[in-house]
Order: structure tokens, then C-alpha cells, then sequence
């Protein structure tokens, strides 16, 4: 994966069964897109919406739960960009822990004006920088 968010599964992601409760893993997608786009843009998103008025959701989702994760597991969410469009892109996603795939995913994006509720071209700094592909891990801390 080209950029990879590590975080452990804290109290406030599991259920009563001490598994992640499966809506967190949308959370913690969203979270890993967050830290991909400040990162490889340098753009945070309170920057990206509150300044240059951009928002960048999820248009569509397909996820598929492989294993269930357990409260102090070290999750690997690794992102990895298939296409870049004029004003979406289509990622994958993997959560593992360890060599054990946990959830597998993948998305389109997509850069929206936040004035006006449509889509609008990605900005070139911007598109420049979701097409990186350099290798990146980040670790949160537990």
C-alpha cells in the first residue's frame, strides 16, 4: 500500500462482544483519507473546507468485513489510489492486523464545492498530490 494509518482499536470503537462495532470502520476510513490528503496534499481538511471551500466525500462504498478486530489490536488501514478523475478518484483500502486482513474496501471521492453542493474540478496542487504514489506510514498513538 502506498499510505498506510496505523491505529490501535480503542474502547470507544467496540460493541458489548468487544469486537469493532462495523460503522467505526467507516470512521476510521474516513480518518486514514484525512491524514492521506494532509499529508500527500498539504491541505488538511479544516483548511480545504473552512478556507478554500472544498469538501471531498464518499460517493460510493463497497466494503467487505473479512475478520472480526478486537479492542487493543494495532490496525494497518493501507489506501492506495486506482484512478484519479476530473473531479473524483477511486481508492482501495485494506485493514490488517498483522498478516490477517480484517476489512477490505473500496471508494470513489469526490471534490465538491461546498457553496454550491456540486462537483468541481480538482485543483491542480490538489490532483498533483493524490497522484503520489511514494510510500507512506503513519502511526497514531495508542
Amino acid at each position: 500500500m502506498s499510505f498506510v494509518l496505523e491505529m490501535p482499536v480503542r474502547f470507544a470503537h467496540v460493541d458489548a462482544a468487544g469486537i469493532v462495532f462495523y460503522p467505526r470502520y467507516f470512521e476510521m476510513l474516513n480518518a486514514t483519507v484525512e491524514e492521506w490528503f494532509a499529508i500527500r496534499t498539504g491541505c488538511g481538511f479544516a483548511e480545504l473546507h473552512l478556507h478554500r471551500r472544498l469538501g471531498v466525500p464518499t460517493l460510493k462504498i463497497d466494503t467487505r468485513f473479512v475478520a472480526p478486530s478486537r479492542l487493543g489490536d494495532l490496525l494497518s488501514i493501507g489506501l492506495i489510489v486506482d484512478q484519479v478523475g476530473g473531479s473524483s478518484c477511486q481508492v482501495r483500502y485494506r485493514v490488517t492486523s498483522g498478516a490477517e486482513t480484517r476489512v477490505e474496501a473500496s471508494a470513489v471521492l469526490v471534490c465538491m464545492n461546498l457553496d454550491t453542493g456540486r462537483p468541481e474540478a480538482w485543483p491542480d496542487d490538489i490532483r498533483a498530490g493524490i497522484s503520489t504514489s511514494d510510500p507512506v506510514r503513519i502511526t497514531v498513538a495508542a
